[in-house]
């Protein structure tokens, strides 16, 4: 069996706090610049440091994707031990992670065979993918038999926010201001999704009791379900998220329901106010019409 490693970027976050340690995962930290100063994303602070730190800031914290050289450096390490690399990476749309990795990789070509992943997604839904990455090298198989399987979810994986304040989503260009101002004055709030690698906007709601309805709404849409998280800004249960849990528990009597932090990437995108589910849908079976 090939001596495959697993490579992404902090923005991929893992409801395990042991995950990466336990199937030796390499994670290139991003770096997060609040109130002036540089931090390290999961060196320096965790989610929970992150979170007590961007609440107290006006202004949506500054994120830098590893650069080239930071990546090159950790290919060139693992290429001494490892037959072949696959690095996953968050959403070109946002970061410049994924850009950042080809072109090491390129410098590379030759001497290790590295595939280069844009999960279209951050947070939880890319930490799913390394997951599945993580599972898929535990088989018989190829490099092009991992990334087969990791490609193949990326069309699989749903996300939906509902975020309490739109200052953080005007910074960073989610939300125009116009329609910023007009959800103000009419006291709503949106409802974010990911599509193509992009957050955007979905639908709007007045209360928390409405999110939580929308949220729910959300994942019983899917009827085959592989895993789902739902996230939230605190370390301990929130009413909203002890709401999510029974809910669901009365339409899914099988299914497990954990909570995690989202990430600091992520709070500096959507602010520290979130609550949000992330569903990775089972692969559904192919089969032949005339079997």
């Amino acid at each position: 069996m090939p001596n495959i490693r697993i490579v992404t970027d902090s923005c991929a976050h893992f409801t395990s706090p042991y995950f990466v340690q336990q199937h030796g995962i390499v994670v290139v930290p991003n770096k997060i610049s609040i109130a002036g100063k540089i931090y390290r994303e999961g060196v320096d602070l965790n989610a929970e440091e992150a979170m007590r730190l961007i609440v107290h800031e006006p202004y949506a914290p500054l994120v830098s994707s590893p650069t080239e050289a930071e990546f090159l450096e950790v290919y060139r390490q693992l290429a001494r031990t490892g037959d072949s690399i696959i690095s996953i990476h968050a959403t070109r749309e946002l970061f410049t992670s994924w850009h950042n990795g080809m072109e090491a990789a390129r410098q590379l070509a030759g001497e290790c065979e590295i595939a280069i992943i844009d999960s279209h997604t951050l947070d939880t839904a890319q930490g799913m993918l390394v997951k599945l990455a993580a599972q898929a090298i535990q088989q018989p198989g190829s490099l092009e038999d991992t990334v087969r399987v990791v490609r193949g979810a990326v069309d699989r994986i749903y996300s939906a926010y509902y975020v309490e304040s739109m200052n953080y989503l005007l910074q960073n260009k989610i939300m125009k201001s116009s329609h910023a101002i007009l959800g103000t004055m009419m006291g709503v709030k949106p409802i974010l999704g990911i599509e193509e690698g992009r957050i955007l906007p979905m639908e709007k709601v007045r209360t928390r009791a409405q999110a939580v309805d929308r949220l729910v709404e959300f994942v019983t849409e899917f009827a085959d379900i592989e895993e789902v998280t739902i996230l939230q800004n605190k370390s301990y249960l929130t009413e909203q998220t002890r709401m999510i849990q029974d809910r669901l528990a009365v339409e899914f009597a099988d299914q497990y329901f954990p909570y995690s932090y989202y990430g600091p990437t992520m709070a500096s995108m959507i602010g520290t106010d979130g609550t949000g589910v992330v569903i990775l849908e089972r692969e559904t079976e192919d089969f032949d019409d005339d079997l």
